[in-house]
């Protein structure tokens, strides 16, 4: 798996979107059983957090420390550094598993075997994501731009299955039918910049450019964002989920 978030994971924590309450709402609604729940890919712990909420124990995993550092702690949430491929939890052990903006990166074949090895009959692997926002149709040709066409060449490969709201990623578990859902958060232009200086791709230009490509894009935002000091920004909401037998 790759490692493209351990620099910059406090601006992670700061300014990645969350996911909606009907996504966790809807989650408890298919898990009867409610002992214990792994998130892997944890990150800073935004999912783990929520399942906390309905799960006695939640176990979180990140392949990086420092995201891990800035998890939010819970009482019944365990955190630890681990390969979503290997880690050392016990056989039969979880009644859910989540993977949230992360799938993308992990080894699949490797990863659905301990996945089959750590689910107890009849759990659920939950796989979610975000695509790109929208905004306003003058921010949104800006934000395109920038994506396909300044920063384009510079995204991993792997960010294709993001682009193809994960129906092509491999997934061989009986799958359930889920509804739609999308998010809807009220941000400032700052935190909009905030927010796209965390894409992979951002970092991959600076890191051969030697210049952030954002201070070039922010006049031309700031236009096309006008005079309001904030707006609603729309995510599409990428869910996939199934039983794992």
């Amino acid at each position: 798996m790759k490692d493209n978030f351990s620099t910059g994971s406090d601006q992670y924590a700061q300014f990645r979107p969350t996911y909606p309450q009907a996504v966790f709402a809807y989650l408890s609604t298919l898990t009867e059983n409610k002992g214990r729940a792994w998130d892997c890919g944890t990150g800073n712990g935004q999912v783990a957090v929520e399942l906390a909420k309905t799960f006695a124990e939640v176990f979180a995993t990140d392949f990086s420390q420092s995201q891990i550092g800035q998890a939010v702690l819970r009482e019944n949430i365990e955190y630890s550094v681990q390969r979503a491929e290997q880690t050392n939890f016990p056989d039969d052990f979880f009644d859910l598993i989540t993977v949230a903006q992360a799938i993308h990166w992990f080894d699949f074949e490797p990863f659905y075997q301990e996945v089959r090895r750590t689910a107890k009959p009849g759990a659920l692997l939950v796989v979610l994501g975000y695509g790109l926002l929208k905004i306003s149709k003058n921010v949104d040709a800006v934000i395109d731009h920038f994506y396909h066409h300044i920063v384009g060449s510079f995204w991993d490969k792997e960010r294709r299955y993001i682009d193809e709201n994960y129906q092509s990623i491999p997934f061989p578990f009986p799958e359930l039918k889920v509804p739609a859902f999308s998010n809807t958060l009220v941000w400032s232009l700052d935190h909009l910049l905030g927010y796209l200086s965390t894409w992979s791709a951002v970092r991959h230009f600076i890191a051969a450019h030697g210049y952030d490509p954002l201070d070039e894009l922010r006049p031309e935002l700031a236009v096309a964002w006008g005079s309001q000091s904030v707006q609603d920004v729309h995510f599409p909401i990428l869910v996939r989920i199934g039983r794992i037998q």
